[in-house]
């Protein structure tokens, strides 16, 4: 994502202009835009026209530039593609205020989001957490953090791992014969894998061409290979004889660089793919990533949890009564918060977690992390209501605090 133009005011008022330049740069504005921004864009509109002499009319497509109001978005995060709906709040020669009309945010052309002071107290608009995603957004050295092939025979699933989401790039499907027992019965079998491995690198290599596109040679990153059986073992095989006959240069420099890891899964479907990150010399390649930062803290948190020693919250109430205590702060206090509340259509729901994040990282100096609900780390908070502490000290009666609070 490539800033553009900024103009934040002090007050937290102001725009910005941005202009996404892969389709995994749309994640960050389906963050950014809240319901009540002003979203400027280009779109194409139909307009009717009506003769005043002959009482005919006419329809046609014209490209102009629309700000609407924002309330709602729809975000495909596969196909990288995010619609934003809402009523037209600046008038045209084309449009008028008020009516209804849905911005196709796309790839190479700028947009300007504008958010607005709501009240007086300067809790909305550009507010710690939006200016924070903002800085993440245009943040140069973010990226793809890890590429997985997830597959089995006749089955591969490509995914790159970025440093907010899992985004499958590509399926591969083919037939593979089943492999029998015999003399010679298994050339057919042996045939069809090696197609079906051909097919893959094909598609792999494609994808890694665009990612490796204007980037120099210390631009470094794991691509995991998963199977259940030998699967993944004979596909790294079968490449490895590729690029010495064929002289493929990506596929050399990457083995070159041992970028290949071979892992064990259950199978070739998408859900493996859990499993896979988990795995331990998975996590050592991964272990300065954000991924893997989050992983841990979450595994951290449910450790805590099972001890059941005062020291792991989780949930709205509890969470905050734990901050109100000043428990979520220096010495390892760790705040756990789902991108997702952020999004919430109440404006008086963003600001009560924008508060909260603001009084554990600035007030009381303790660590906050906004997790990613389309990472595993992330998904796994959402189970937990979206929001998680892990305190500095046990706080023990905070259920029968509840209860006493109740009655």
């Amino acid at each position: 994502m490539r800033l553009v133009k900024s103009q934040i005011e002090n007050d937290g008022s102001g725009k910005v202009t941005l202009c996404p330049e892969e389709p995994e740069d749309m994640w960050h504005p389906y963050n950014l835009i809240r319901p009540l921004d002003l979203l400027t864009a280009s779109a194409i509109r139909r307009v009717t026209t009506e003769s005043a002499s002959t009482g005919s009319t006419a329809s046609q497509r014209v490209h102009t530039n629309l700000t609407i109001r924002v309330k709602s978005l729809d975000f495909d995060p596969q196909a990288g593609q995010l619609h934003v709906s809402g009523q037209i709040a600046r008038e045209n020669r084309f449009t008028k205020i008020g009516q209804f009309h849905t911005l196709d945010l796309e790839l190479q052309r700028n947009f300007t989001l504008e958010k607005e002071i709501q009240d007086s107290d300067g809790s909305e608009g550009w507010d710690s957490v939006a200016r924070a995603q903002l800085a993440e957004a245009v943040d140069p050295t973010r990226g793809t953090e890890a590429v997985a092939v997830v597959m089995q025979e006749g089955l591969a699933n490509i995914c790159f791992l970025t440093q907010f989401q899992t985004v499958l790039r590509q399926r591969v499907e083919t037939s593979v014969p089943r492999k029998r027992t015999g003399a010679g019965r298994s050339a057919d079998h042996d045939k069809g894998l090696t197609k079906f491995f051909n097919t893959v690198w094909d598609t792999l290599s494609r994808q890694l061409q665009g990612l490796v596109e204007g980037k120099d040679e210390s631009t470094n990153f794991p691509i995991l290979l998963a199977s259940p059986g030998f699967t993944a073992t004979g596909f790294l095989k079968h490449i490895t004889e590729v690029a010495a006959t064929k002289g493929d240069r990506l596929l050399q420099d990457l083995i070159r660089r041992k970028a290949f890891i071979v892992v064990h899964s259950s199978s070739g479907h998408l859900h493996s793919l859990n499993e896979v990150l988990k795995s331990p010399e998975v996590l050592v390649r991964l272990k300065d990533t954000k991924y893997a930062r989050e992983t841990s803290l979450m595994d951290d948190f449910f450790t805590l949890l099972r001890k059941d020693d005062g020291r792991a919250w989780y949930g709205p109430k509890e969470v905050e009564t734990a901050v109100g205590k000043g428990a979520v702060g220096r010495g390892g206090g760790v705040l756990l918060i789902s991108n997702a509340l952020f999004r919430s259509q109440d404006i008086a729901t963003r600001r009560r977690w924008v508060r909260l994040v603001d009084q554990v990282r600035d007030a009381d100096g303790g660590e906050v992390r906004v997790l990613s609900s389309d990472h595993e780390s992330g998904r796994r908070l959402e189970g937990l209501g979206g929001i998680a502490a892990i305190l500095t000290f046990p706080i023990e009666d905070m259920d029968s605090e509840d209860d006493e609070s109740s009655e």
